[in-house]
């Protein structure tokens, strides 16, 4: 039976605790154990597909097309493991779960109650059975939420059922430093896991976040009020990448803990992906600036997966990764003038279309290495029917009905059922040989995770080959065109997909590691 170490948070939100799970996990796996990784999330969205970037960050995509949290993908690059839709679970789906089985009868006529009824449906999704020693289980939100509270007392419940000594709780909490008076606070924290306390969870370790390390009489003060050894208050100060946290809390003892507490054998860990990965943050390179042209930088975890892929594929080019953020609402060619490379992301809607068209062009006019990914691809074909073949007014049905439509949802030409909605997850794409993308691949057949509703339409295809664009990438079935490319060009090529979903530190992606090199030669 699977163990399980559950990670709450509490004081404020947005503490790290997707991290802090994967940098947990990524010592279990050091010392040789199997995990794997799960997301409960309070809100009541049935899952994240219909939230603004703006508000909540990306959504991450899983292979078999569930939208979910953007910690998914924390989980994915660090352990290097990929997750499915039951991996991710909000609030919402499991409300919409009860009482869908109450309308079916399922509950032959009970009334139906938070306890048991929603308790045990969210129990039923933590316990899912997985090929795994270890499943750290991520709790959203902070203690002290009421649409948290629910799920707090279904991880209470778990441990009873299954044992203590089988269950773990790690709590996130803040210590700030008041500057005026030079003081580093314990009181939220300490507030923060008596809180947990009256939900019926003693922690088992804390991980307390501060602008510095905790002092021997500090970790005293907290265990002490806390019902904690001192040794089991972590600290968990800022660092400048992701990828130090693993390192940082294998020098605090933080898989001993662990083991304490699951009566696991204390070995030496085998850390050398991230010491490869701490090497290569410090070592003097060469560095690269990608000019990333989009419109949701406001929120800083909007293109998460997209930045994550950059950094991998430096580390995989030995090559530092500027990224010059280009809001392309307001494009100009004076912005671009600087960068090594252009790329231009997915999104939805008009806003900006006009500025990633334009960075489309300048990188084909001016042979600026390019990389599109899904809208990204869409423009780039827009502006060559635009600018290369003459169709001034070729457009997407996405944006206008008053256009040439070179882009449109594939169901209204009954290409595709797609049903209205988006194609999501892992497709297969044939690769046409003696192309950049079966160079850069060194593939004919990949798989790539989609999430976009609109298709190019295929009957271009001869149409703009003579002129020198080529689609190198289609489905299986030759309807649905995958990757396209330019042949007078050092690298300009896009997809439809999202390849940032697959990438990881320890690998890279190849579509993004042949980008970077392309930067690195310009």
């Amino acid at each position: 039976m699977a163990k399980y170490i559950f990670i709450t948070g509490g004081v404020v939100s947005s503490l790290g605790k997707g991290v802090a799970a994967a940098s947990c996990g990524a010592l279990l796996q050091s010392h040789g154990y199997k995990v794997h990784a799960r997301k409960l999330d309070p809100y009541l969205n049935i899952d994240p597909g219909t939230m603004s970037p703006f508000q909540h960050g990306e959504v991450y995509v899983t292979d078999d097309g569930y939208e979910t949290d953007l910690d998914l993908g924390y989980y994915e690059r660090f352990l290097g493991i990929k997750l499915s839709r039951n991996d991710s679970v909000s609030g919402g789906r499991i409300y919409w779960d009860v009482l869908s089985a109450e309308r079916r009868g399922d509950y032959l006529g009970k009334t139906v109650q938070m306890i048991p009824h929603v308790s045990d449906k969210i129990k039923e999704y933590i316990t899912r059975p997985v090929d795994a020693d270890f499943v750290i289980c991520e709790i959203g939100g902070t203690v002290g939420d009421i649409e948290g509270k629910i799920f707090l007392e279904s991880i209470r419940q778990l441990a009873n059922d299954i044992g203590r000594r089988n269950v773990m709780f790690i709590h996130l909490t803040l210590a700030p430093y008041l500057e005026k008076s030079g003081e580093l606070k314990t009181k939220p924290t300490q507030m923060s896991a008596r809180n947990l306390l009256e939900n019926g969870i003693q922690a088992d370790m804390l991980i307390v976040r501060t602008p510095r390390e905790l002092e021997e009489e500090e970790r005293k003060k907290i265990g002490m009020f806390c019902n904690l050894p001192s040794e089991n208050i972590i600290s968990g100060i800022d660092v400048d990448n992701i990828y130090k946290i693993p390192m940082a809390y294998k020098v605090q003892n933080v898989f001993d803990i662990i083991a304490n507490h699951f009566g696991l054998k204390k070995t030496d860990g085998d850390m050398h992906r991230f010491h490869k990965i701490e090497k290569y943050l410090s070592d003097k390179l060469p560095t690269v600036k990608i000019g990333m042209v989009g419109k949701y930088f406001d929120v800083p975890d909007a293109y998460k997966s997209l930045n994550e892929a950059l950094f991998h594929a430096g580390i995989q080019n030995n090559v530092h990764i500027n990224i010059k953020k280009i809001d392309s609402e307001k494009f100009s060619e004076d912005a671009v003038r600087d960068v090594d490379a252009i790329l231009v992301p997915g999104g939805f809607g008009t806003r900006g279309i006009d500025g990633k068209i334009a960075a489309a062009k300048y990188a084909r006019e001016n042979k600026i290495p390019y990389m599109g990914i899904c809208l990204g691809m869409q423009v780039a074909v827009i502006e060559f029917m635009r600018n290369v073949m003459g169709v001034k007014n070729a457009d997407s049905s996405e944006f206008t009905d008053d256009c040439t439509p070179v882009i449109y949802i594939m169901s209204d030409h009954d290409a595709a059922d797609m049903g209205g909605t988006l194609r999501l997850g892992s497709y297969p794409c044939v690769i046409k040989s003696g192309t950049l993308a079966e160079k850069v691949y060194s593939a004919d057949l990949i798989n790539e995770r989609h999430r976009h509703r609109y298709e190019m339409d295929m009957n271009l295809e001869s149409q703009i080959a003579k002129h020198g664009m080529i689609i190198s990438g289609k489905s299986p079935d030759g309807k649905l065109p995958e990757i396209i490319e330019l042949k007078d060009h050092p690298f300009f090529m896009a997809g439809q997909f999202h390849p940032e979903f697959q990438s990881s530190p320890y690998n890279g992606h190849p579509f993004f590691n042949a980008f970077v090199a392309a930067a690195l030669k310009k």
